[in-house]
């Protein structure tokens, strides 16, 4: 990225770029075994107890056997995007620029497929170094429409996950996000409009929106990724497609009266007619 043959130097470089002029440097290194366990073991609790900061944490780690700070368990939390759910002052804020739409689900009866679809992205484990999942998810039906999967939180896989659902499926209503940096970008705003797609934008400490979909990404992690430890991206990624696949076609739902969400979405419930 940067080039010593530049007449900017190296420093300059680095401010135009954003980046730490002693980074460098640095060569990447690949995240130790005992670094990784301790990933997962944060990752599950969090999975049970989504309430429980750093602080918390590191007292359940100790009764496992894990010796380490608060601070060595806060830098892993941030980088698996692990936050507390609670009531907290608006400290979570998008990309400088980037633009938050309103929360569209307020108050609104999701009652018919394609009528709000939600993209999410969670962080995923693996036995050496972590990948990404992103996700197109309808609402309605609890289908997953698309997925990519990545080894950094990045625009290209949301655009890519977003492109194929549309392709498939047409384009939905609504579709609702969260405020991250990755869907309040200009590349994934300009896509969803260019569809005719309204906005939507969960609002800060709202969990509540997205409750389903993180519903899935428990059953993704519980039900593959913890039980599976999969070697690298090639395995994580067959193991996942299989267990999506499985999730959509196979599997039935109590709040779908027992139908797969693949049914639910072919077949909505028929509207009961009203006498005159």
């Amino acid at each position: 990225m940067t080039d010593r043959a530049r007449r900017q130097s190296l420093a300059r470089q680095a401010e135009l770029f954003g980046i730490s002029r002693g980074s460098l440097y640095s060569a990447p290194r690949p995240t130790g075994a005992e670094n990784l366990r301790l990933m997962r073991r944060i990752d599950g609790w969090h999975m049970d107890f989504p309430f429980a900061g750093s602080r918390m944490l590191k007292g359940l780690l100790g009764q496992e056997g894990f010796t380490t700070g608060r601070r060595h368990v806060a830098t892993p939390m941030k980088r698996m995007g692990i936050e507390v759910l609670h009531r907290r002052p608006g400290t979570s804020k998008p990309a400088p620029g980037h633009k938050i739409h309103p929360d569209l689900l307020r108050k609104l009866a999701v009652n018919r497929p394609d009528q709000v679809r939600a993209m999410d992205i969670a962080y995923v484990p693996m036995a050496r170094g972590v990948v990404c999942l992103t996700a197109v998810v309808d609402w309605f039906s609890r289908k997953v429409l698309a997925w990519r999967l990545s080894v950094a939180l990045e625009t290209g896989p949301c655009l890519e996950a977003l492109d194929e659902a549309m392709a498939r499926y047409g384009a939905p209503e609504i579709m609702n996000t969260d405020q991250g940096s990755q869907f309040t970008s200009m590349d994934v705003i300009k896509a969803v409009k260019d569809a005719g797609i309204q906005i939507s934008m969960d609002g800060k400490g709202a969990w509540r929106d997205n409750a389903f979909v993180e519903r899935l990404w428990r059953g993704v992690k519980y039900e593959e990724v913890f039980l599976r430890a999969h070697e690298g991206v090639t395995a994580a990624r067959d193991g996942l497609a299989c267990y999506l696949a499985f999730d959509n076609t196979r599997r039935p739902h109590s709040s779908l009266d027992g139908r797969t969400p693949g049914q639910a979405y072919l077949t909505p419930p028929r509207a009961i007619p009203v006498a005159a």
